[in-house]
C-alpha cells in the first residue's frame, strides 16, 4: 500500500495541472481571439482543443479514482 501513495499523489497533481492549464489557456485563447478578431471557426478550434484537455483531465481523474479503489482492498 505505501508504494501506491506516491503514484496516487502524482496522478492527482497531473490532473490538477491539466485542469488549471487548460482553463488558463482556454481563457487566454478566447481573449486573444476576441482582441485580434479571429474568425469564429478559429475560436471554435480553440474550444475543441480545450474540450480535449478537459476530457484528458477526466480520464486522469478516473485513473486516480480506480487507483484509490484498488488501494482500499
Amino acid at each position: 500500500m505505501p508504494q501506491q501513495d506516491p503514484e496516487i499523489a502524482r496522478l492527482g497533481r497531473r490532473a490538477a495541472l491539466v485542469i488549471a492549464g487548460t482553463g488558463v489557456l482556454w481563457v487566454l485563447a478566447t481573449l486573444i481571439g476576441a482582441q485580434y478578431g479571429l474568425s469564429l471557426r478559429v475560436r471554435a478550434l480553440f474550444d475543441l482543443m480545450a474540450l480535449g484537455g478537459f476530457v484528458y483531465a477526466f480520464v486522469l481523474i478516473y485513473q486516480l479514482w480506480r487507483a484509490r479503489q484498488g488501494n482500499r482492498r
